[in-house]
């Protein structure tokens, strides 16, 4: 099991990295196979029409994620990285007026999303909660490529063939991390802890050898001061910027308000003790705001739970005596090893687990990037990661309207204050403790799997139906 950081943290759109980024990805992979002619049906003419369909919960919260959208600039060729919100407007606008796209290489084809892209909002494909069909049509309206894609959570996309055979074991782990070569190839917290005794390394020095022996880029500290480059700019974005998110549940945008209100208070010497959690939210809610209104983010594990380790990581730089550059590195790196950890042994998928998968890991993610980033030892490293995931067991994916706002934004702001404060217990402690932190991880996953189907990212259940009246 291998995840680089940059796996876990990638830059993309909002408002969601399963509902918005990866279904969008999964049509950017089908015109890649289009156009290699690889699973082409013998015996089909020319190429003329596309189709998709969306099952479970891309069905079912689609609308309100934006689904619809992802897929129409997906199949236009445009993918979540390099995504100019402005032009893509332009585009899916053209796109419904028209009912034709351009993908490069492909020609003139037959698209109209009227019609062509079709909510399924019957029982969900086998193999994950969020899948989707992409199907491809002769002049004579015969099949000429079908593929079945799966967003698996964080903006991770696999084919149904991948999804079998990654569940029938046929994948050899022991082969994969040899083939890889990594020195440090821990697929769980035990090893991991037992790997930093055996060399004397950091969690941080582990990640970091695996990184540098895994990736051919220029130098690692580059990518990593970019990467939080991107997620500060988030934050400043969100904190300036007003309005009404969009989507019609008329949600203000806060952050701004309060952001100013902070500023206001701050040198008079009359805040609360507890005003530093008032910090912490309003840099997390910054960036779901971001998120919520379609902007660029940082999956950090996933669109949703995308201001924790942000907000954290701000918090470390500008309210922590002795934060340093050298400190947010290590941060990315070891919250990057617990999300591998997680998202290898559970999951990161809010259809898939709930909430705990989401807002769970990242603030386990963010506790442990900070008990490092403070000098924390491994111990506990893998404590406060334990601890804030295990406050975070049953929580419920239950946004209203399928919009990531509700409780999306404010459920980031306590993410990101659980996440300190179980990193500063750890700290507290020698790193013993009672609970195993891949005892906790696979509690999340059995979790996730007894969980009722109501209140895994359908809005069927929760908060989604108890709405305010009218």
């Amino acid at each position: 099991m291998f995840l680089s950081v940059f796996d876990l943290f990638k830059v993309g759109i909002g408002p969601s990295s399963s509902h918005t980024m990866g279904p969008m990805t999964a049509a950017a992979l089908f015109l890649e196979d289009l156009r290699g002619g690889a699973e082409k049906i013998p015996g089909a003419g020319n190429l003329a029409r596309l189709s998709a369909s969306l099952h479970g919960s891309l069905a079912f919260t689609g609308k309100g994620h934006a689904t619809d959208r992802a897929v129409i600039l997906g199949l236009c060729g445009l993918e979540p990285a390099t995504l100019d919100p402005d032009a893509a407007e332009t585009l899916e606008a053209e796109v419904r007026r028209t009912g034709r796209i351009h993908p490069t290489g492909l020609g003139d084809l037959a698209f109209d999303p009227e019609t062509d892209l079709v909510f399924d909002y019957g029982p969900a494909l086998p193999g994950h909660a969020n899948g989707l069909i992409l199907r491809a049509f002769d002049q004579a309206g015969n099949p000429y490529m079908t593929q079945t894609y799966y967003s698996i959570g964080g903006g991770f996309v696999i084919t149904d063939t991948e999804l079998q055979r990654r569940d029938s074991g046929k994948n050899d782990l022991g082969a994969a991390k040899a083939a890889l070569g990594l020195p440090y190839p821990f697929g769980s917290a035990t090893d991991m802890l037992a790997m930093g005794r055996a060399s004397g390394l950091s969690i941080a020095a582990m990640k970091r050898a695996n990184e540098e022996a895994y990736r051919l880029a220029p130098p690692l500290d580059a990518d990593l001061d970019a990467l939080w480059e991107v997620m500060s700019a988030v934050i400043d974005r969100g904190l300036q910027t007003e309005g009404i998110l969009p989507g019609g549940l008329n949600v203000r945008r806060r952050a701004k308000a309060i952001h100013d209100q902070l500023q206001s208070e701050a040198g008079r010497n009359q805040a609360q003790p507890h005003v530093v959690n008032d910090w912490l939210s309003v840099y997390a809610m910054a960036v779901n705001e971001e998120n919520a209104a379609g902007g660029r983010v940082v999956t950090s594990p996933t669109n949703g739970a995308a201001g924790v380790v942000p907000s954290v990581i701000r918090y470390y730089r500008d309210h922590c005596l002795g934060a340093n550059q050298s400190g947010i590195r290590d941060f990315l790196l070891v919250a990057a090893a617990i999300g591998g950890l997680i998202k290898h042994r559970a999951s990161i998928s809010g259809a898939e687990v709930g909430c705990q998968g989401e807002v769970g890991s990242a603030s386990s993610m963010a506790a442990a990037g900070l008990c490092a980033a403070l000098g924390g030892t491994n111990a506990q490293i893998e404590n406060a990661a334990e601890i804030a995931l295990e406050h975070h067991l049953g929580m419920t994916c239950d946004p209203a309207a399928g919009l990531v706002q509700v409780p999306c934004i404010e459920r980031n702001a306590l993410g990101a204050i659980k996440a300190v404060s179980a990193a500063s217990l750890a700290l507290r402690g020698d790193g013993s403790h009672f609970m195993p932190l891949d005892n906790c991880i696979e509690t999340m996953r059995q979790t996730g799997r007894d969980m009722n189907e109501k209140y895994k990212e359908t809005s069927q259940g929760g908060l989604a139906v108890n709405l305010p009246g009218c």
